[in-house]
């Protein structure tokens, strides 16, 4: 029971790093804090219509496994 453990938890470690730097990636939308640091003077070359996809399919990707190791992790620790 421990090595799966340690195994969620690694999991838990590598998806974490790997959420933050893909939310960031994230074009801003407008409107928030974006704006109020300059956010919205920049251009919309930044990425395409299909890099914008993908990158939201992965980010979402990766949030439900991290979401999913949460819930096995809390699982365990209940058990």
């Amino acid at each position: 029971m421990t090595a799966l453990k340690i195994v969620m938890q690694v999991l838990l470690v590598i998806t974490s790093l790997l959420l933050v730097p893909l939310v960031l990636l994230h074009k801003g939308r407008g409107g928030g804090l974006s704006d109020m640091f300059g956010g919205g003077i920049s251009s919309s070359a930044g990425s395409s219509g299909v890099a914008e996809r993908n990158l939201n399919r992965i980010t979402i990707g990766v949030a439900l496994a991290w979401a999913a190791v949460i819930v096995v992790l809390g699982l365990l620790e209940r058990g």
